[in-house]
């Protein structure tokens, strides 16, 4: 019963319609168009006078068209027409081609959502015709993988050598604390035993001062801005104080330097900034030379450079590691003890350094001679 009156309400509803339609019909025909519109062309477009026709000979009113201002008006007319279709194509066009490229967009974020999140090779995941993206997200997805990693291990030489560094706190400081004890309570004790307990306490407060001091290191690295005040630098010069002021640790080790650079030759650079890498560079070649060895310092310039040399004799330096020490945190000697070298960040703030004043710095190391270059711009 519902369904029948459904249908009869609906055969009424489009009967009333097609009553309205044909009434807007009729109105548009006899009033607009055979009224308004009809009154307004031969208003415009025709012209009404009186000629002499010769068939009945007598004159009669003739309405005749202006084909002049008639045809004006279709150009204009047809110039509106297709500017009006050149605008709405051109908006539909552009309507769709944002809707394609908003689809298109959708559907490479999930494809790089699940090429990043899952382990499915490229080809299962991006269709043929993304396949130039598909090679340059495989790319990225690969640089990450590697910086990633390279992170992980840089974190993981942190954290070890931190640990390292921990332990072996204790050992000099129980040191001093015990032979300081020792003096303390044998004030009789004889002067000669006495020099010998202070020269060790001694000796081990400076060792812990040296562990304190790559803690610092450390913790400094990631929080320091370096901020470059560049000048003109007198390498010769500056070489010549290092080495002076290097002289007690070349003694200790039994080596000897030799400077060759001419007294002229200049850079444009941070003289505070430069001096930190040359002095972490040549405590590195004191570190790992052998005994009573000379280590070699010399420059020459180019016509856009100069190329700064650091040369020791020591052991070999295995290409795997040499590709490695400028990393942060990487440490030559792997073993836990802490007696040579720092926290492994002498070479990586050399490095930080020499590349923020526009330069380069390498490593080669064969036949038990380690040489490192440093290339500086002449001019900034």
């Amino acid at each position: 019963m519902k369904n029948k009156d459904s249908k009869n309400t609906t055969l009424i509803h489009a009967c009333i319609l097609g009553v309205v339609l044909c009434l807007g019909i009729y109105y548009f025909v006899d009033v607009f168009w055979n009224g308004f519109f009809v009154d307004w062309f031969m208003d415009r477009y025709t012209i009404t006078h009186e000629v002499y026709s010769a068939d009945i000979k007598k004159r009669i009113i003739v309405t005749e068209l202006l084909w002049s201002k008639l045809k004006i008006s279709i150009l204009e007319v047809l110039v509106i027409a297709v500017l009006i279709c050149i605008i709405v194509t051109f908006k539909v066009a552009d309507l769709y081609a944002k809707t394609n490229v908003k689809k298109s967009i959708t559907a490479i974020s999930v494809m790089l959502h699940d090429f990043m999140v899952k382990e499915n090779g490229n080809i299962e995941i991006f269709p043929k015709e993304y396949a130039e993206i598909a090679a340059q997200i495989s790319e990225i997805k690969q640089a990450m993988q590697r910086h990633e990693q390279i992170l992980k291990e840089e974190a993981d030489r942190k954290n070890d050598l931190i640990t390292y560094l921990a332990h072996d706190l204790k050992t000099p400081l129980t040191s001093v604390i015990g032979y300081l004890t020792l003096l303390n309570e044998a004030w009789d004790m004889p002067t000669e035993q006495k020099i010998k307990y202070v020269n060790i306490a001694l000796n081990k407060a400076l060792r812990l001062e040296k562990l304190i001091n790559e803690f610092f290191d450390i913790i400094r690295y990631n929080l320091q801005q370096i901020d470059l005040e560049k000048e003109s630098i007198n390498l010769c010069h500056m070489f010549v104080q290092m080495t002076d002021e290097f002289y007690p640790l070349l003694n200790a080790h039994g080596n000897q330097t030799k400077v060759c650079v001419d007294e002229n030759l200049t850079i444009y650079g941070d003289a505070i900034k430069l001096a930190r890498v040359f002095n972490n560079i040549l405590k590195n070649a004191i570190y790992y030379s052998y005994p009573d060895t000379l280590i070699k310092i010399w420059a020459k310039s180019t016509d856009t450079d100069v190329l700064i040399y650091f040369c020791n004799k020591g052991k070999t330096i295995p290409a795997r590691k040499l590709n490695s020490i400028f990393e942060k945190f990487f440490r030559m000697d792997e073993a836990r003890s802490t007696n040579t070298g720092g926290a492994g960040l002498g070479l990586a703030i050399a490095k930080e350094i020499v590349t923020l004043h526009g330069g380069a710095i390498t490593a080669e190391s064969e036949n038990e001679a380690t040489t490192f270059c440093i290339s500086l711009p002449l001019s900034d």
